[in-house]
């Protein structure tokens, strides 16, 4: 998500003196921060994809005109909005420019009132622009990763999904509701040496005593669904809730797992996932400690989304782009509404929460929240969220590169550095 319409900024190109001062003047008043140039090449160099704001610029200049430098920037960036500035001859022009592709233009004299609100239609358009294409490149990235994010807990689980997958051992994963276990669990698989084997998924709360011979066979059978998963993955969900005789027979089916001699998987590899803390669930004496050990011999915690807030916007972009390809809609716009609960949630649903907000949002349906929100609502906490949100944002457009993100930003260099060490950033995330 882009900045808020101060924040994006304003390239004057005006040759007139008097004209620039009193331009940049109005501008400022109006919590812009124009860049003013005498002429267009100047002002071009200013110019790249990632830029957050509109171009105004008269049409008779020395060198290269109004009409050539909307060209050039529209040869940058199509979508980037150009005012023409036209004189009483000009209006015509202006006129046939509008056709080819110019946003709005200002005929000489033109007011304060004029000024901003053609500014402030092409800032907001320009916002949306940005908003919709950070929402396409982070669901493009979705699509390549399943751990959607760039944040320092979620780089650190992508890192160890890819080593525990290639062991070929049971994996306990630990979780809050919709955090994604079972996502997590097929991903192991897929990147495991048993990917072109069998996966199942069974809800251990639903299985109660009588599905021990579906799971495990009766008395001396091997057990209907584990036979039929001999070298592929079963996935346990809620395996806290398994019954104390399933309990029993999945350490018997283990153990006798490991004495199997011969080449390749012998049986199936178990990937079990709890919300609850299994270790205070085998302190408790509701689950055999013997049997935690043997399953929590690799473990995996997925962080909840109040724990990696960098993540949220990209996440919400991918459930964005499945709402939209669902409904067979074609366009979303996200509101400022939706940027701050976004930012202040604490999404105690995780995932499946953020879900279903995204798709009312797209539907235009009101959004139902459940659970607390943030609970440090002073407004420097705020603004210091939001400010480290638009960090975030400019570099995963710029792909961490300094010199285009202090222009985007409209900030200088060492500026740039005391936010990047004050929300404790790391630059290499954003360049991979």
């Amino acid at each position: 998500m882009s900045a808020p319409e101060q924040r994006l900024r304003v390239i004057l190109v005006e040759d007139d003196e008097p004209l620039r001062l009193a331009t940049v003047q109005a501008l400022e008043l109006a919590d812009y921060s124009p860049a003013a140039h005498p002429s267009a090449r100047p002002a071009l160099a200013k110019i790249n994809r990632a830029f957050a704001g509109c171009v105004v610029t008269d049409i008779r200049l020395d060198g290269m005109d109004g009409l050539e430098l909307m060209r050039a920037v529209h040869a940058i960036d199509a979508d980037i909005p150009v005012i023409l500035i036209t004189g009483h001859g000009d209006v015509q022009m202006a006129v046939a420019a509008l056709r080819g592709g110019a946003f709005d233009f200002l005929a000489k004299p033109f007011s304060t009132d004029q000024l901003i609100a053609a500014v402030r239609r092409a800032a907001q358009t320009r916002e949306m622009v940005l908003d919709n294409r950070a929402l396409r490149e982070a669901v493009e990235q979705a699509a390549a990763d399943e751990f959607v994010g760039t944040s320092e807990a979620i780089t650190s689980l992508r890192t160890m999904v890819g080593q525990m997958a290639m062991l070929d051992l049971d994996v306990l994963i630990e979780g809050e509701t919709g955090t994604g276990k079972e996502v997590m669990a097929r991903a192991l698989h897929r990147r495991s040496p048993r990917a072109l084997m069998p996966f199942r998924a069974i809800r251990c709360s639903t299985l109660g005593e009588s599905g021990l011979g579906d799971l495990f066979g009766h008395a001396g059978s091997a057990g209907n669904w584990l036979r039929a998963l001999d070298g592929g993955v079963l996935f346990l969900a809620e395996v806290d809730a398994l019954p104390a005789p399933l309990q029993a027979r999945l350490l018997a089916y283990l153990e006798t797992r490991e004495q199997r001699q011969g080449d390749g998987p012998a049986g199936a590899r178990i990937i079990a996932a709890t919300r609850a803390a299994l270790d205070t669930e085998v302190a408790a004496g509701r689950f055999r400690e013997d049997l935690f050990y043997r399953l929590a011999l690799l473990r995996l915690r997925i962080p909840p989304l109040r724990e990696r807030r960098d993540d949220i916007p990209v996440v919400f972009a991918q459930f964005v782009r499945e709402a939209l390809d669902r409904t067979r809609r074609t366009n979303f716009a996200i509101s400022a509404a939706d940027r701050r609960q976004l930012l202040e949630h604490d999404w105690p649903g995780n995932a499946r929460e953020l879900r279903s907000y995204a798709f009312n949002a797209v539907l235009g349906l009101s959004r139902t929240i459940t659970g607390k929100g943030n609970g440090d609502v002073r407004l420097s906490a705020r603004i210091s969220a939001y400010e480290r949100s638009i960090l975030i944002e400019t570099l995963q457009h710029t792909r961490g590169k300094v010199s285009e993100t202090c222009i985007v930003l409209g900030i200088s260099r060492q500026t740039f550095y005391e936010k990047i060490a004050k929300h404790g950033l790391q630059l290499d995330s954003y360049r991979n």
